[in-house]
């Protein structure tokens, strides 16, 4: 259910890419792209979905997020700045010596962080176990994953279904940021995974297809999930690399390159937002 006092989910989506473009700017580093393209997913899951206390990060009952993704480190970072687990103005030390803000997630260096990630794949195995370890504790704890479709061509992503599907781990849920775009190109010229959707079913997986960027569509696949009581949940969001600044969208290019100066400010500019304060 959504968090009382806080803004809707658009405006926080909004602020959350602001912080993306800002902050991968002033590190000179950073995948905005992949950042941009899952900001709308994670608004929902850490502003309405979640269940979390940012005053107890460690709180055992707490939902899980595992961003199996773990490239698109500056959304999540961002996104926990807004929900009030680390002061806003941290963002701006992303990349540097010594930040807490790495390049890809550290659960050893800020609360909030519930699994480093970053190797393909990675992700799904650690959340598969967050997920079988409540189920033998017997609490409620429902577990989120997000990840790249770059890594549906690991294996490790298969075999961690594999475990899911067969021990029908309905607290479970697996999202998949479909942009269609990695670090070379486009996935399904370099691997492809389509049908994607059957593959997860084929996982027995109860599987979902949405856009991405639609809240009503993301709040109702996630409700869908909460009543599935037999099996996990996969939900294939078609989303858009660089989504919502007009020239970054659909862009393989935004991958892994920072913003320019110039296109920093076009982009804020887009977002109703500045650089002001930042430095390089």
């Amino acid at each position: 259910m959504p968090v009382e006092g806080l803004p809707p989910l658009e405006t926080t989506a909004r602020e959350i890419r602001k912080e993306v473009i800002r902050m991968t700017y002033a590190a000179g580093s950073g995948h905005p792209g992949g950042s941009l393209s899952v900001t709308d997913l994670l608004t929902v899951l850490l502003f309405h979905e979640m269940k979390l206390d940012p005053a107890r990060p460690g709180w055992p009952e707490r939902d899980r997020l595992v961003l199996s993704k773990g490239h698109a480190a500056p959304a999540l970072y961002a996104a926990l700045a807004l929900r009030g687990f680390l002061a806003r103005e941290e963002l701006l030390t992303l990349c540097t010596l010594g930040s807490r803000l790495q390049g890809h997630v550290d659960r050893q260096k800020l609360p909030g962080i519930d699994a480093s990630t970053g190797a393909p794949g990675q992700g799904v195995g650690i959340a598969v176990g967050m997920a079988l370890d409540a189920r033998l504790a017997r609490r409620s704890n429902r577990v989120y994953a997000i990840l790249g479709d770059g890594e549906c061509q690991s294996g490790l992503t298969w075999e961690a279904l594999m475990a899911a599907g067969h021990y029908r781990l309905s607290n479970l849920v697996v999202i998949l940021d479909r942009n269609g775009l990695e670090t070379d190109g486009p996935t399904e010229a370099i691997m492809g995974i389509e049908p994607i959707a059957e593959k997860f079913r084929s996982f027995r997986c109860h599987t979902i297809e949405i856009d991405g960027h639609d809240f009503g569509q993301i709040l109702d696949a996630l409700a869908e999930a909460r009543r599935t009581a037999d099996r996990p949940t996969a939900i294939v969001a078609r989303t858009v690399k660089g989504k919502g600044i007009s020239f970054m969208e659909a862009e393989a290019s935004t991958h892994d390159r920072p913003p320019t100066q110039a296109e920093a400010e076009k982009a804020l500019a887009e977002l109703g937002g500045s650089l002001a304060g930042v430095v390089r």
